[in-house]
Parts: structure tokens; C-alpha cells; sequence
């Protein structure tokens, strides 16, 4: 299989698809990979790397395209690749289906397929290729790394000479993969570290990791965790409840970091104006749900508000700020990916397989996401036809 690595020209984007240590074992199974010019280099890659693992440089994007049967890439590539995107070619990527319907038209126009990391299935077999998992990690370290920069305390407690100074309290909301690495990092720096998340089976891992989980009584958790291990949409009653509970808490931390999100979903409204202006002067809030609307009313996408003496930061793209370990494990699941997709040596897009099939949402020119079918007004995708009962040989 012919795998191409494409140049990422997001504002912002440093990583890269795949690094020189994956083309290398890709390589040495039989594929071959090539890559635009430049593709590593804010991810500290330089071209020579990619020579000296077997890849060739590609001449311009034109070429890159047209050799390829996989194109690998982070983020949602330029108009020209997509159009490029013809029918035998699978982009697989962090598409965001969800929000990009016009992308997903403009590639079945093209007759192409796609596979949208953020739509891997949640199960076992599938951890391999989880990017919204792995990247999830990078976000709540490097929440905890704003927080710490933005805050005016120290985290640790520290006893000196000069008197002792009191450790932050940090509150982490929602403890999924970003949640739990926020509250490792932050207890890795000294804080003082309580959690809360609306699903009670979070509580082990909260303690596990030392800190304190927040237990709010009445707040409708009982059903709270989809099938899939996501925490489900709350009413617009339950999370009004849940912020009148949540809201002594918060007003008494230092730091406090959300990361509550609904896949495909607008992000609830967890902090509200009236609880920001309870917290103390100097306060920080560090929201990882801002590219999806934020979990505090006060966050603007991208930016930092300071809204009487709290400062409120809305980061957008966490892993892009460590991009050499973000590429590597972005590389390794695209990797990984490589042979659920040739299993022989050719690219070979199986329906049936578990981990390939929910994931594609462009297949040979038809959209197949169901949210984007719905806006479009599609309808559902056709049932496919049962195999044939092989006849009976008459008897002779």
C-alpha cells in the first residue's frame, strides 16, 4: 500500500501523521510511504529523517495525492487534497465529522472514502487507534501547565524559612482520560486536588490517583455513562442541578479545570457568572471544552477573560503544544491503523470489520455518518442486501 503524509496548514497545527520511526516499520512490511516537503518540521522533524527511514519526499502536494492509496493526516486537510480524494483513496484523519458537513459532501463528491478518528467505536480491540484518548492525555497535562503559569500561588506546599506557604486547591470537573491526567499533573506539582464527574464509577480512579472525589447528593448520576463509557447529556433541570451543588467548590479552589464534553454535542454549562464572581481574586479556570462552546458561560474559544480578578482561559488545540510526543503517538495509532486496512499488503476497506466500519464516514463517493446524512437531509443509509443462499447442485 502506497501511504502519503500530508503537510498540516492549520493555524496552530505543529504535529505531524506520521514521524520516521513509523514509515520505517511500515516500510519494512512491504508499503511505501511518501511525504510532502516539510511536513515534520514544527513537529522538529526535518525531511533528511524521512530519507534515511526509506520514505520518499514528495515533488508537490499534486504528486503526493496522486501515488497514494492512504493519506495520513492530523488535522482537516487543504480543499485541493480533498477534491484530490478519488475513488481508491482513503483519508484517515481527525476530520471532525461533526461539524463539517460541507468537507464530508466535498469528498463524496470527489468519490473517495474517509475514516474520522473521533468516531473509532469505544471498545477493547480499538484502544490501538483511540486518538481522541491520546491526545485527551497531552490536553489535561498541558491544562495543568497553563493553570500553573496563569495562577499567582505556588502549587506545592512549601515550609521555609520564611513561613510556610499553603498548598493550591485544584478542582478537576469530569475525570475521563484529559480529567484523570489533569489531576495526576496536578498532584505531581503539589496541589491539594478534589474531582468530580457525573459518573460514580469515575470515584475509583479519582482515589487512585490521590485525590479527593466530590460526592453531591441528588445529583441524578445513577444513570449517568452512555454504553459506550461517555458521560450522557444531562437535562437542562440536571445541570442546573448539578451546578448549584458543584458551586460551593468551586468558589472555594484556586484552579479549576473542566473538561466535560458530550461527543457531538454543544459542551454543558457547568460554571455560570454568579459562580465565577464567588471565586477569589487571583482564581483560575482553565476550560478544555471551549472549542465546543465551553463549560463556563464566561469563556471565549482561544482566548483569556478575567472577569473580577478570575482569569479564564478557553485553550484551543492542547496537543499541538508538545508536538514531538503529540506526533508520536498520533503516528502510532495512524500505524496501527495500517493493517485493519491492508490486512495482505493492498488497501483493502472492509465494512464488516468492527473497527474500520463505524469509523468510516465517506465511503466510495456516499456519506455514511449518520449525524451529517440527518443535516443533509439523506435519510438513513440503505440496509445491505443479505448474501445470496448458494443453490443446490441438482442430483445427477
Amino acid at each position: 500500500m502506497r501511504i502519503a503524509v500530508a503537510k498540516e496548514y492549520a493555524s496552530g497545527e505543529t504535529r505531524v501523521a506520521l514521524i520516521p520511526e513509523s514509515a520505517k516499520r511500515l516500510i519494512a512490511k512491504g508499503h511505501s510511504v511518501i511525504v510532502m516537503p516539510g511536513a515534520g518540521e514544527r513537529s522538529f522533524i526535518p525531511d533528511q529523517a524521512y530519507i534515511d527511514a526509506g520514505a520518499t519526499i514528495a515533488s508537490d502536494s499534486a504528486s503526493l495525492i496522486a501515488g497514494a492509496d492512504l493519506v495520513c493526516c492530523v488535522g482537516i486537510p487543504e480543499s485541493s487534497t480533498i477534491e484530490a480524494m478519488t475513488n481508491g483513496k482513503l483519508l484517515l484523519g481527525m476530520l471532525n465529522p461533526s461539524g463539517n458537513t460541507e468537507m464530508l459532501s466535498a469528498l463524496a463528491k470527489a468519490g473517495g472514502s474517509a475514516i474520522a478518528l473521533e468516531t473509532v467505536p469505544r471498545i477493547t480491540r480499538a484502544q490501538k487507534v483511540d486518538a481522541l484518548s491520546a491526545m485527551s492525555t497531552i490536553a489535561g497535562y498541558r491544562a495543568v501547565i497553563l493553570a500553573a503559569e496563569a495562577s499567582p500561588k505556588l502549587f506545592p506546599m512549601l515550609m521555609t524559612a520564611a513561613g510556610t506557604v499553603t498548598a493550591v486547591k485544584a478542582m478537576i470537573i469530569g475525570a475521563g482520560v484529559a480529567g484523570l491526567q489533569a489531576i495526576a499533573t496536578a498532584r505531581r506539582l503539589g496541589a491539594v486536588v478534589e474531582a468530580y464527574d457525573i459518573r460514580p464509577a469515575a470515584k475509583e480512579q479519582v482515589l487512585s490517583l490521590g485525590a479527593r472525589f466530590i460526592e453531591l447528593a441528588n445529583s441524578g448520576a445513577e444513570d449517568a455513562e452512555t454504553a459506550g463509557g461517555y458521560a450522557r447529556e444531562q437535562t437542562e433541570a440536571e445541570q442546573e442541578q448539578q451546578r448549584q451543588l458543584m458551586a460551593d467548590h468551586i468558589a472555594a479552589s484556586d484552579v479549576v479545570i473542566t473538561t466535560a464534553l458530550i461527543p457531538g454535542r454543544p459542551a454543558p454549562k457547568l460554571i455560570d457568572k454568579a459562580t465565577v464572581e464567588r471565586m477569589r481574586s487571583g482564581a483560575v479556570i482553565v476550560d478544555l471544552a471551549a472549542e465546543a462552546g465551553g463549560n463556563c458561560e464566561l469563556t471565549e474559544p482561544g482566548e483569556s477573560v478575567t472577569h473580577d480578578g478570575v482569569t479564564i482561559l478557553g485553550p484551543s488545540n492542547l496537543p499541538a503544544q508538545t508536538p514531538v510526543h503529540a506526533s508520536q503517538m498520533f503516528s502510532r495509532i495512524c500505524e496501527a491503523f495500517v493493517p485493519e486496512l491492508a490486512p495482505e499488503s493492498d488497501l483493502a476497506i472492509d465494512l464488516a470489520n468492527d473497527i474500520v466500519g463505524p469509523s468510516l464516514v465517506v465511503h466510495e463517493g456516499e456519506i455514511r455518518f449518520a449525524p451529517a446524512r440527518e443535516a443533509l437531509g439523506l435519510g438513513p443509509l440503505p440496509e445491505p442486501e443479505p448474501e445470496a443462499e448458494p443453490t443446490p447442485e441438482a442430483d445427477a
